[in-house]
């Protein structure tokens, strides 16, 4: 299949159909957002927004990352605390490639959870990314820390890097990019990643993993398997508890789309909980526990 210019729209993935009434209340949902800083560039129309629900970045119509301080949760976009699983799988990690910046929140945490990293490289596309973490989400860089203007994909392929841990968050404005679920890509990754190395994906789905009908599972997790030995599932309960809840006051997913955080990896079939791990995370603000119970048991 011809994958260039073609994207995965969350929209088409749902099996179920939402709830009339709870779905009429996200879709009159008016938030308050003031704006601290728009810019046009060669990729968004890109804004940083303050409102009743925290700070974020926005690219043309979405949300992209940002900042939730409500009563019910302060902390980054929950989804992306599943990525601190990797400390728990292996907390000697040393060498880190994130695909993505976002607020930058996830680099500042990855280097107080990792006492033996050197080097963090972190690619996108977006060349004012890094001013906006700075300038609006108190990203502190380190001089562990690279940032790379460049495609994904392009870095990927041109890479001669070995990492212990690749993580890649490329939603955009639509959906995902397809060269994401390419073999192209995945050979790539393959050849960026040490042999006992971690690749974390975010992915969309509908969260009835077994259901025939599910199109993610059915067309393009088999690619996953095909490249990693081992794949770890995790379905967004607790991110889409915390979703609903802070931003429209919902105690139920509305949407039968979630994010579905796969963790990859050729050497550790199993994730440890060691207490002290967790007790480390913790301090981050983040009860992982809630995270963990998201893996998808076969």
């Amino acid at each position: 299949m011809d994958v260039e210019n073609k994207e995965l729209i969350p929209e088409n993935l749902a099996i179920k159909k939402p709830n009339s009434k709870l779905l009429k209340i996200i879709n009159s949902k008016k938030f308050n957002d003031k704006i601290l800083y728009e810019k046009n560039s060669d990729f968004h129309n890109i804004k940083v927004v303050e409102n009743e629900i925290g700070r974020f970045i926005h690219y043309d119509s979405t949300y992209q990352a940002g900042y939730i301080n409500t009563d019910f949760y302060s902390g980054n976009l929950p989804y992306i605390n599943y990525f601190l699983i990797s400390y728990l799988i292996n907390p000697k990690i040393e060498k880190i490639l994130l695909i993505g910046l976002g607020s930058g929140k996830l680099v500042n945490d990855m280097e107080f959870l990792f006492e033996n990293l050197k080097e963090t490289d972190v690619v996108d596309i977006e060349e004012n990314i890094e001013d906006i973490a700075k300038d609006y989400f108190n990203f502190s860089p380190s001089e562990k820390y690279n940032f790379i203007l460049q495609d994904g994909i392009t870095y990927l392929r041109n890479n001669k890097k070995k990492y212990d841990l690749i993580i890649a968050d490329v939603a955009n404005n639509n959906g995902i990019d397809l060269r994401f679920l390419s073999k192209n890509y995945f050979s790539y990754i393959k050849k960026s990643l040490k042999k006992s190395g971690i690749f974390i994906s975010n992915m969309c789905a509908s969260p009835d993993i077994k259901n025939p009908k599910n199109i993610f599972f059915k067309e393009y997790f088999p690619i996953y398997k095909e490249f990693f030995k081992y794949n770890h599932i995790f379905i967004g309960n607790f991110s889409d508890k915390v979703y609903y809840k802070s931003f429209f006051d919902i105690d139920e997913r509305v949407i039968d789309i979630t994010n579905l955080i796969i963790i990859s990896t050729d050497k550790y079939n199993q994730i440890k909980e060691k207490k002290e791990l967790k007790e480390k995370i913790e301090k981050l603000n983040i009860k992982i526990e809630d995270y963990l119970k998201d893996k998808y048991q076969e």
